[in-house]
């Protein structure tokens, strides 16, 4: 017996060095057992898998400590901005003024808190990855068979695999019987892989190519295998997924990053702000000595802070989190369910979308399409496995006339190419139970065949006439064949495949319900016409039958029975894409969305459905993953803003993809519901999960989930996060204004030698009152109309351009215009009119900037436009904000606190009139503009 240090050694040689893997699948089944030292029949003894579980560990996916609860919280107050309010709250405290110090806390205390619920979520991408393994596995040890955990199995173990196993560890076979494995959560491929043990295949052969390995995380779909385990745990392929998603970064948003240079302007604002105006103040008074000495000093420096608090709206993190939680419960309604607050906003500034196929773009539902008999063709309609559609002719009269189910009797031909496709078969087709979807029990393929048949009123069911024999499908007869006995007592084999491989067998076919000999020539046409099929991406079988001679033994001789067969048509299928997917990719370009798929399945069919649905144009081609591989990373940067369809490419490759056009400029949202899709997910700048199809893995890597699997689904979103966005942008314009003119009315007033127009506690009031209800209104706007019509915007591009700072100042002068021209009117120099003028003034500021609210809902549209009553929340906001201001001013508690002079009477007139003046102009000069549109950015 070997020695037990060299099994340790195979052990870590299977455990596999990431710079140097072993290429498992190009070495014989024979190298591959001695380089594991291991035996092909009786496998490891018990004593030496023991060992080798010690030395390379458990068959399960290593998972990172999860972060706590209390560093999630801490998170929150990384914003730029809430730094800010907490530097404010310190120094209103030192002030003495607690009232706004606690409203500022209390502010950022309520936005923590609102983010570290929505945001906190389980990083369970790796949990979700071990349940998939199977919980129990099959092995040979000491010769034996025994069923042990899952995660218990080691390098050399002999594992047995039958149908419906979920294979347990990467193996490479050595026997196999009829192996299929579906493989589309792992590769994307959207049929079961044919395996064999016995193949010649080479070293960089890619994964969905690698006929002799089973991957763990597959499930066995049809066959039977015994295989050697040649990796586990975080060495198998589903291993190097999971070890992408832990190493993978978590992005900033779009958003969050121009909050952070918002942050950073408003700093400078402030300590300027701050620096001016204490200044002017004290030049005013005669000096810094002069202002300590009359004791001035303590005011002057509260109404500079008071300013510099004011010039920050604090109201924003709290209002952008409460918009965002907004914006996900609309989301929700339409099928959208966001599990990362800012991840609404980003869906507005995607510029691709780069999607799986098999189950996003498509169905994952094969579909028979095409039916070729002798004497016609025939289109089959409706798409999935629900038995429901009919049967179209082509190239009649009428141009393509529709046979109904009850008339298919009467097509000889196409009924019997529906016998045969319903018996030669071991697939079910079950409906789904609460009004879900048709379901298949079984090979998709034959799932297919089984639907076909049943929309020709055909099943498989018929008592009398049973299959009573079967020769399996195998991969080098490349046919399945089934014996029926029929109604009279007599039995006819019947027979579906390959084409070249049936109609090699045959020597007539069926016309017109005839059997005639089948020459050369029509052999070729029979041919030609499956090509044909193919190239059009579809996957084609031929079906024949033959009766069998009284006394003839087929149990005895089945490989000498598939002779001399009628050939009786073709059947073309394919994975179809959605019906909704071409109108929501056409969508998606209108927007300035360029769609992509990124796909494992082959290069034929994912450039046929990517021209069906409008991504790829005629001269497009599939970029593989073989090509991928020979790219660097600066050549995949230039290639990937042209390429729209990837075809055979591994989770790498498409992570690399999503990589490379996040470093060419693009915001990019990834779709997918396999695990091969999980990484690339994670990765883009919004990752996007299939609810129902899609495994638990994505779902966890993801920010989004669509419940409907629906990829128009993701238009919708996309609109919604446009809306929001703009949303957002309306009322940082809104709060900015109102400050700016807040700060310019104490400027203009400083320069001027007035005195201050507003008092502290009046500043910070306004800066309260409109940064609260109105603002968050003006968040609940709906989208516009010409939202999806507009190109996203540039991923760099500043919540503040050059355009909208403009805009901005302006409006803020408007305002601040008013507010002097109100405090002018009632002081006109005389000391003892202060009080009575700051309260004109400060009523006069308030009114305006809430009126300035209606002239916010857009930048182009006015109110009456948009519908003066199509946002109520925004007039219940004012009108609140309205009756808390008249409140301050008049009830005899409050005038003390707000430093209010005597009451108000015939001068409310005036107030109304001058706070009237700023939205009047606004709304004035969008009517003269109104055939040009002035974007974020300032392109019209």
């Amino acid at each position: 017996m070997t020695t037990a240090p060299p099994r340790a050694t195979a052990a870590r040689s299977a455990a596999g060095d990431r710079a140097s893997p072993v290429a498992w699948h190009a070495l014989p089944a024979t190298e591959v057992a001695r380089r594991l030292e291991t035996e092909l029949g009786r496998g490891l003894t018990a004593a030496e898998a023991q060992r080798r579980r010690a030395e390379v560990g458990e068959n399960v996916l290593r998972e990172r400590p999860p972060e706590p609860w209390w560093w999630k919280l801490l998170r929150q107050f990384q914003e730029l901005v809430i730094g800010i309010l907490i530097v404010a709250a310190m120094i209103a405290a030192v002030m003495g003024d607690w009232a706004d110090a606690t409203a500022i806390v209390a502010i950022v205390l309520v936005n923590a808190i609102i983010g570290f619920l929505q945001e906190e979520r389980a990083q369970a991408a790796l949990a979700a990855l071990q349940r998939m393994s199977a919980p129990l596995a099959k092995v040979i040890r000491d010769g034996e068979a025994r069923s042990i955990p899952s995660r218990g199995v080691v390098p050399g173990d002999r594992i047995e695999l039958e149908a419906g196993d979920a294979v347990p560890a990467d193996a490479r076979l050595v026997e196999s019987f009829s192996l299929r494995l579906q493989e589309s959560a792992l590769t994307g491929e959207s049929v079961p892989v044919e395996k064999e043990a016995v193949a010649e295949l080479p070293a960089d052969t890619p994964l969905g190519d690698r006929r002799t390995i089973a991957h763990a995380g597959t499930v066995v779909a049809a066959g039977h295998a015994a295989a050697i385990v040649v990796a586990t745990g975080m060495e198998t392929e589903l291993g190097r997924i999971a070890s992408l998603l832990e190493t993978g970064q978590t992005e900033t948003t779009p958003l969050q990053r121009r909050l952070a240079e918002l942050g950073r302007v408003l700093i400078a604002v402030c300590l300027v702000v701050v620096a001016v105006i204490f200044g002017l103040e004290v030049w005013r008074h005669g000096g810094l000595a002069a202002t300590w000495a009359d004791g001035t000093f303590a005011e002057v420096l509260l109404r500079a802070v008071s300013l510099a608090v004011a010039a920050v709206p604090e109201g924003l993190p709290a209002v952008v989190t409460v918009v965002l939680a907004i914006g996900l419960q609309r989301m929700v309604a339409r099928n959208a369910l966001v599990r990362r607050l800012p991840s609404v906003e980003t869906l507005g500034s995607v510029t691709v979308i780069c999607s799986d196929k098999t189950g996003t773009l498509t169905r994952n539902e094969m579909t028979v399409r095409e039916i070729v008999t002798a004497g016609c063709c025939w289109h089959v309609t409706g798409a999935g496995y629900a038995p429901q559609g009919s049967f179209l002719r082509e190239g009649s009269a009428d141009g393509g006339a529709e046979v109904p189910t009850a008339l298919v009797v009467d097509e000889p031909d196409l009924r019997r190419l529906l016998e045969i496709a319903a018996r030669c078969n071991n697939a079910e087709v079950q409906p789904g139970g609460d009004g879900a979807a048709w379901q298949v029990v079984g090979d998709p393929t034959e799932g297919a065949l089984v639907v076909a048949a049943l929309k020709g009123g055909i099943s498989r069911d018929e008592p009398a006439e049973p299959v009573i024999f079967e020769i399996p499908f195998d991969s080098e007869r490349k046919r399945m064949s089934v014996v029926v006995r029929l109604a009279d007592g007599g039995r006819v084999l019947e027979t579906k495949g390959a084409t070249e491989a049936v109609l090699g067998c045959c020597v007539a076919e069926r016309r017109n319900g005839e059997d005639v000999p089948l020459t050369n020539e029509r052999r070729q046409e029979i041919l030609a016409a499956a090509e044909a099929l193919a190239d059009r991406a579809l996957r084609v079988l031929s079906l024949a039958c033959r009766p069998l001679e009284k006394g003839e033994s087929v149990e005895k001789e089945p490989d000498a029975a598939e002779r001399e067969l009628v050939h009786i048509g073709l059947v073309g299928m394919i994975d179809p894409p959605r019906e909704e997917v071409k109108r929501a990719v056409e969508q998606c370009r209108t927007a300035g969305i360029r769609p992509v798929m990124i796909t494992g399945d082959h290069p034929a069919t994912a450039l046929a459905i990517g021209r069906e649905l409008g991504m790829a144009d005629g001269a497009g081609r599939a970029v593989t993953g073989a090509e991928l591989d020979r790219l660097d990373e600066a050549g995949l940067v230039a290639e990937a803003p042209t390429v729209a369809v990837y075809a055979r490419v591994s989770a790498e490759h498409k992570l690399r993809v999503v990589e490379a056009l996040k470093r060419a400029g693009a915001v990019v949202a990834m779709t997918g519901d396999g695990v091969n899709d999980a990484p690339a997910v994670k990765a883009a700048d919004i990752g996007i999960a299939m609810g129902i199809t899609g495994t638990d893995v994505t779902k966890e890597a993801s920010d989004m989930v669509l419940t409907d699997d629906n990829f128009a689904s993701i238009v919708a979103a996309v609109e919604e996060g446009r809306g929001i966005y703009d949303n957002i942008q309306k009322f940082i314009h809104y709060l900015l204004s109102c400050n700016t003119g807040e700060v310019l009315l104490m400027f203009v007033a400083a320069v001027a030698g007035w005195p201050a127009p507003l008092a502290a506690i009046q500043i910070l009031w306004l800066n309260l009152v409109t940064d609260g209800l109105p603002a968050l209104a003006l968040g609940l706007e709906p989208p516009e109309a010409d939202i999806m019509n507009r190109p996203p915007r540039p991923p760099r591009e500043a919540v503040i351009t050059p355009a909208r700072g403009r805009l901005i100042v302006t409006h803020g002068v408007i305002v601040a215009a008013v507010s002097l021209a109100a405090f002018w009117w009632t002081w006109q120099g005389d000391p003892e009119r202060l009080p009575h003028a700051r309260t004109v003034t400060f009523c006069v500021a308030a009114f305006s900037q809430l009126f300035f609210a209606i002239g916010c809902r857009s930048d182009h549209r006015t109110a009456i436009g948009l519908g003066f009553f199509s946002n109520p929340w925004l007039l219940a906001a004012i009108a609140v904000s309205a009756l808390l201001q008249v409140s301050v001013v008049t009830l005899p508690y409050a005038q003390d606190v707000f430093q209010v002079g005597s009451k108000l009477g015939g001068e409310w007139l005036w107030i109304l009139i001058l706070s009237l003046v700023p939205v009047t102009v606004i709304e004035l000069a969008k009517g003269a503009f109104a055939g040009t549109r002035l974007t974020a950015s300032g392109r019209r």
